[in-house]
């Protein structure tokens, strides 16, 4: 007799598939992500430091929603709704260790409890996780890559307005990576029309505090585009011994100083005006609301096939030579990919709550569901694996088939035997197997 959920294929009338295979998964990579969270002992970090302010007794505490979230975050189900066909999903019970996941309605009420005290444990949980993280794989040197973007919105989400300069109505959120690891070290929700630099100095002081005071020794570097050419910003960074390249705007002043070496390239140019070329130099420049001069590296650069010189101009108290100077600011061209990670594959930017505060939770939770990605991928994955993309990732090494076998003392998970990448999971989980336990 057949199913009523039964589907016959016309391709080959002797096939019929329906969605009654039991307890199946698609998502046992996610097993890796559990060993790896358990090693670095984040899952009792969130059980001590996150809780509301909600005193009722509830089935579902606030730190097994709050790790729900995450799990879910970094396997691609990014809706409060995806909960309701995940209930009974068998890898993710078992994650959690729970008889049934929290619903859509739950984890809706979850978010709305959320206020300013949970964003300062959001910090303060991802502050403690970098310190774990840094005893696995401190790094000599940090570089500290700040910019703003859009989150759209397209209701009446308090704080969002206008931005002229993405000319779209939402957030402009101001966001920090380590330009090496992409690790997020900060990120802040702001209303839409602010300008890029509103309280940039506020925004680093505490990042620039807690590496001055953990890390002493750490070389500092900051990389920052012209929105965040501001004096306060350059002097907060001089005081702290932080090394900086930020790009100025072209102006009158810069014309007029950088002729001669505009006139260079002219010169050197003039029996070839189709091919590219470019001339690098620096002068000592002071704006109006300067103290002192600073030194102002300059590319003078022709683009092939045109006759105007277009300059760049990059404020720095590096000592770099102008060329190295330059293609050092240009790296910065990696933070976007990291922004386009963030928002494509961790679902940042989507503000669905009219609270503001409440969208700014979300901004924090989806940040830390990316951080323990990459803490993941760069610390545990193969090389030739470490450098992908999270959706490529998810397909090659989460998205896996399991079936679960239950016995009288076990739980077996048999994976998909024809699973391309069963060398690289291996190596993975031997890797995560390698690191010791910090769980203080």
């Amino acid at each position: 007799m057949s199913s009523i959920n039964e589907i016959r294929l016309e391709f080959n009338r002797s096939l019929k598939i329906d969605f009654n295979g039991g307890d199946l998964s698609s998502d046992a990579g996610l097993f890796l992500i559990r060993e790896f969270a358990k090693k670095i002992g984040i899952h009792e970090l969130i059980e001590k430091q996150f809780k509301t302010k909600d005193t009722a007794q509830r089935r579902h505490t606030d730190a097994e929603n709050l790790l729900q979230m995450i799990y879910q975050k970094i396997a691609g189900y990014f809706r409060d709704d995806d909960a309701d066909e995940l209930t009974n999903e068998p890898v993710f019970r078992t994650l959690l260790d729970k008889e049934a996941l929290a619903s859509q309605p739950t984890l809706s009420r979850f978010h709305n409890r959320m206020d300013k005290d949970t964003l300062d444990q959001f910090n303060d949980i991802q502050r403690e996780m970098r310190k774990r993280i840094y005893r696995y794989t401190c790094p000599e040197m940090l570089l500290f890559d700040v910019d703003s973007t859009l989150f759209e919105t397209f209701g009446k989400q308090e704080g969002e307005a206008f931005n002229t300069h993405y000319n779209g109505h939402g957030y402009h959120p101001l966001l920090c990576y380590d330009g090496l690891t992409g690790d997020l070290l900060k990120a802040e929700l702001r209303s839409g029309n602010v300008y890029t630099s509103r309280d940039v100095t506020d925004f680093m002081e505490p990042l620039l505090a807690e590496y001055r005071q953990r890390y002493p020794s750490m070389d500092l570097y900051l990389r920052g585009d012209s929105g965040f050419a501001v004096p306060q910003l350059y002097d907060q960074l001089e005081q702290q011994g932080v090394s900086y390249a930020i790009r100025l705007k072209d102006n009158a002043v810069l014309r007029r100083e950088a002729q001669w070496l505009e006139e260079e390239l002219n010169e050197r140019t003039q029996f070839n005006k189709v091919d590219f070329a470019v001339e690098y130099g620096e002068i000592l420049y002071q704006a109006g609301s300067w103290v002192s001069p600073r030194r102002v590296v300059i590319k003078m650069e022709k683009p092939q096939g045109q006759m105007i010189c277009i300059p760049t101009y990059i404020v720095t108290n590096m000592e770099l030579p102008p060329e190295s100077l330059i293609r050092f600011y240009c790296n910065r061209g990696r933070m976007e990919n990291f922004i386009k990670e963030s928002k494509h594959g961790f679902d940042f930017d989507t503000m669905s709550s009219p609270s503001m505060t409440v969208n700014a939770n979300r901004l924090q939770l989806s940040a830390l569901a990316y951080n323990l990605f990459n803490w993941f991928r760069r610390i545990t994955l193969p090389t030739s694996m470490r450098m992908h993309h999270v959706d490529t990732l998810r397909l090659k090494l989460l998205k896996i088939a399991a079936r679960l076998v239950r016995a009288a003392r076990y739980l077996t998970f048999k994976l998909c035997s024809s699973c391309p990448y069963q060398e690289e999971f291996r190596q993975a989980f031997a890797n995560i197997q390698r690191l010791t336990p910090l769980l203080q």
